[in-house]
């Protein structure tokens, strides 16, 4: 019994050596995470929310959060996500040198949407704190329809015997 529990696990160690023990890319390449980057740094945003005022639905916005590496490392982004399908980052996949800056481009999609929005992204990197955010926010108005003319509330008419306050 011993035995076989013996060879079950050298087995496997060797199965993991060999796959190399750690994620990888299609490439072969080793993923980067906040687990496998050695150094922190930190990241300044010029400005972390962008209100893009009011917009008719259906348009798309776009606008770049310029961010400054203020640490000693280089600044990693491993990943960055909108709090809906409608809000798409785009980061830089290199490294940033530290004392250099860095662009992520948000484009808000108000395709369905109506009202006041307020749509964030979450970055993780190898800052500290390791997620910091951008905020985009605004207001989206809904078109009238063709063909429709807005209407003016009406108002009920007084019934005779009843006061008003």
């Amino acid at each position: 019994m011993k035995r076989i529990l013996m060879s079950a696990m050298i087995a496997a160690s060797l199965f993991l050596a060999a796959c190399g023990g750690g994620a990888s890319t299609e490439g072969g390449e080793t993923e980067i995470t906040t687990d496998n980057v050695e150094s922190t740094t930190t990241i300044e945003f010029e400005s972390d929310v962008f209100d893009f005022g009011s917009i008719t639905q259906g348009e798309k916005v776009t606008h770049s959060f310029f961010f400054t590496n203020t640490g000693d490392a280089d600044l990693v982004i491993v990943s960055a996500k909108g709090s809906c399908g409608c809000t798409v980052p785009e980061w830089p996949k290199e490294p940033i040198e530290a004392g250099a800056q860095g662009e992520i481009k948000v484009v808000f999609n108000s395709e369905g949407k109506k009202g006041k929005q307020h749509k964030r992204v979450s970055i993780i990197a190898n800052s500290e704190p390791a997620t910091s955010a951008v905020t985009l926010k605004g207001d989206v108005i809904v078109p009238i329809a063709e063909g429709m003319e807005e209407v003016e509330p009406v108002q009920e008419p007084a019934v005779e015997g009843s006061e008003e306050n």
